[in-house]
């Protein structure tokens, strides 16, 4: 190798990756021991070849040469790989390099056992490693335990050599270069293995397929779908994770006494000369080939592509409802995903409600649509009919990413068992007990967030009793009709109760959720942001409606607001009603808060902590509810909240009602009244009560606001 074009090339490697929006990953890096390695690692793309001996080198801080197949070593790309260290298969020196940088600890290897790129990621038939391709079929290759095993071979053999046979210990030292021996003896040979997964798996027209295709004349097909996949992940920002696997110790299958044997014959071994031990190696190979086949998938990071194609492909049936296809996907990934002993992309550890809600992070409607685009599913309506031939038959494999990239994603986590097990069983569980199963979980979820809430943030003689920022849900008499009803800022579900009996009474099911922050302390709610708000909105609308066929959803104060925000969000809402929703304040501490805003991170730069003024005094309407002490950030987060939501409201189109107190001494009626406006529903009814408060679900009157409501959803059902 000459190391002035490994480091002069590994800058444009280096400015490559710097260009490229892949946002690589790595994890595991301590499994990388000292000494003579060789990386064993998954093929999907180029990518490999080019940018991970560059991030292994920045971990290792020594070359990283790598073998590659002889079909890239053709034109320009060729010579680019020469200089990056890659070595050619059909190299008739490769063996006796790749040993020699091994043994002096010259160079790290990266080897990749499947032989080629495996585009169509089928590397499992009937239980054991295949690699499919367009040739045909293979079993993955033993070529890197083999140098593994040689490299310990002669590693051993120089150690004896030297002691009882110093002349072929001198010739086996030419044969190698080595200059001392005892940096040699010290080493030992290792094999890691490594996966590398890319998240989301899209192939498209981009600027790179667009040059190639226009700079030459004749281009391979095969080539221009390899820059579309490969082209696309570099410019559109894919999640790249390398995962090292804890490292194979190979001297302990060097203990066999054939192998023993001819490691310390007396007589000379030239490199290429037959051992009786050969056949023997060729079976160990073998054992450990598996080992880092098994090593290098069960290592693949499971993400929501990996969950959404292989529950589409499980499923039994041809007809599938979408939000049936969203709630087991949710269900498989929240019920102990990680004890089926997977690793999982970051985005599955968040929470998961948006799968059962309206999808705002876009995971199942991005899927859905490139299964659509490519003939695995047909949309109509809420209803996907699904062409189970794309996940068995053949096609072309050159092609396959582009034309069917759902069966692709299927087949990667295809030889994690325990996670296939675990994702036919929820494939294959009746829809009534699916619903029943989440709505269980995300009860208990809630239940235990707000008990550990409230003892992380409870403030003696200021905190309220548990019971009054408990959750609840209240059975009604039929299923047919649910609702999720919301609380007010600084208050708690106790503030909507009694609201919530009186709409049993009438049949009707009711969810309140605690808004986080809220029922425990002002210290709480100084940590959260609105969005800590929409998301226990969600996961309580997620519960109702896993419940109940149809949903209403309402809430006073800041929780109007939040019902308003749902229901712009979410299409599938029956119906909507706003208490006194906060489109603009006018109390003197809100009016006073951005000031104190101002004043707070003043006092942050100069670090200033103890004239910080984090909290204004609060006066409730309700003390047994509320809190006495309203926190600067809280306020600063409803302001955001409501500026957001002013955009969201022509977005409304399903029966709404809004309720407003003229007296109301925190609400200004011109600001319901301007929700009102802008909402996009034709069937829409603005009621004002003559009262003199906020709080008009609570009190002198609030019998009037209640049969109101009640009235108004019994007309939805």
């Amino acid at each position: 190798m000459n190391p002035f074009a490994y480091r002069t090339t590994g800058l444009a490697i280096k400015t490559l990756a710097g260009l490229s929006k892949a946002k690589i990953r790595i994890h595991g890096k301590e499994n990388i021991p000292k000494g003579s390695v060789i990386f064993v690692v998954n093929h999907f793309t180029r990518i490999e070849t080019l940018l991970l001996p560059y991030h292994i080198h920045k971990l290792v801080k020594i070359p990283v040469w790598s073998l590659a197949d002889y079909q890239f070593f053709e034109g320009a790309l060729g010579i680019f790989l020469e200089k990056v260290g890659a070595v050619s298969t059909k190299n008739p020196h490769r063996d006796l390099l790749i040993i020699k940088s091994l043994l002096t600890d010259e160079a790290k290897w990266i080897i990749f056992p499947e032989g080629r790129m495996v585009k169509n990621k089928k590397i499992v038939e009937k239980g054991r490693f295949m690699i499919s391709y367009a040739g045909g079929k293979h079993p993955p290759h033993t070529g890197a335990a083999t140098l593994a095993l040689r490299t310990e071979f002669y590693r051993q053999r120089l150690r004896i050599m030297s002691r009882e046979f110093p002349e072929e210990a001198e010739r086996l030292m030419k044969l190698f270069q080595i200059d001392s021996l005892e940096p040699v003896l010290e080493c030992h040979t290792r094999i890691v293995p490594v996966n590398i997964t890319y998240y989301p798996l899209r192939a498209h027209e981009n600027i790179l397929s667009s040059l190639a295709v226009h700079l030459a004349d004749r281009i391979p097909e095969h080539t221009v779908e390899e820059i579309m996949t490969e082209g696309s992940m570099l410019l559109s920002g894919v999640d790249m994770d390398i995962r090292f696997g804890e490292p194979i110790e190979i001297k302990r299958f060097m203990k066999r006494s054939a192998i023993k044997q001819d490691i310390s014959s007396k007589h000379s071994i030239r490199f290429d000369d037959p051992i009786p031990s050969k056949r023997l190696m060729r079976n160990v190979a073998l054992k450990i080939m598996q080992r880092y086949m098994s090593a290098i998938y069960s290592m693949t990071t499971v993400n929501h592509d990996h969950i959404f194609a292989s529950m589409l492909k499980l499923i039994p049936f041809k007809k599938i409802d979408t939000h049936d296809l969203s709630r087991r996907v949710f269900f498989a990934i929240t019920d102990n995903l990680e004890k089926t002993g997977v690793y999982l992309h970051d985005d599955l550890r968040l929470d998961q409600s948006h799968l059962l809600v309206n999808d705002r992070l876009n995971k199942f409607r991005d899927f859905v649509k490139v299964a659509e685009e490519k003939g695995v599913v047909e949309k109509k309506g809420n209803m996907l009919l699904k062409d189970t031939s794309k996940f068995i038959s053949a096609f072309d494999f050159h092609r396959i990413r582009i034309d069917n990239p759902v069966a692709v994603i299927a087949n990667e986590v295809e030889p994690l068992i325990r996670l296939q097990r675990r994702i036919r069983r929820i494939a294959w569980l009746p829809d009534f007990w699916m619903r029943k199963r989440i709505v269980g979980y995300l009860m208990k979820k809630a239940a235990h967030e707000f008990e550990q809430d409230y003892k992380d943030f409870y403030v003696e003689g200021e905190s309220k009793k548990r019971d009054v920022g408990k959750p609840f849900l209240i059975k009604g008499a039929s299923r047919d009709m649910g609702v999720l009803l919301i609380h007010g800022y600084m208050a708690a579900p106790l503030e909507v109760r009694n609201l919530a009996d009186y709409l049993s009474r009438r049949e009707m099911w009711v969810y309140a959720p605690r808004l986080r922050g809220h029922g425990t302390s002002p210290n709480d709610l100084a940590i959260r942001s609105h969005a800590d708000w929409v998301a226990s909105v969600e996961k309580g609308y997620a519960i109702i409606s896993n419940i109940c066929k149809q949903v209403v959803v309402g809430g006073f104060s800041v929780g109007a607001g939040m019902a308003l925000d749902l229901a712009a969000r979410v299409k599938d809402v029956k119906g909507v009603f706003a208490v006194c929703p906060p489109m603009r304040l006018k109390d003197f501490s809100s009016k006073f808060v951005p000031a104190v805003d101002v004043w707070n991170r003043m006092m942050d730069k100069v670090r200033f902590e103890g004239a910080k003024k984090e909290f204004v005094e609060n006066f409730p309407e309700n003390p047994h509810i509320n809190y006495f002490r309203n926190p600067v950030s809280g306020v600063l987060e409803l302001e955001r909240f409501m500026e957001s939501l002013e955009k969201k409201l022509p977005a409304i189109d399903m029966p709404a009602l809004v309720i407003q107190s003229l007296g109301d001494p925190v609400v200004k009626p011109s600001g319901s009244r301007r929700a009102f406006d802008l909402m996009g529903s034709e069937d829409k009814t603005y009621i004002l009560y003559n009262f003199d408060r906020h709080g008009i679900l609570l009190g002198k009157g609030a019998s009037k606001v209640h049969k109101s409501i009640g009235d108004f959803i019994e007309k939805l059902n």
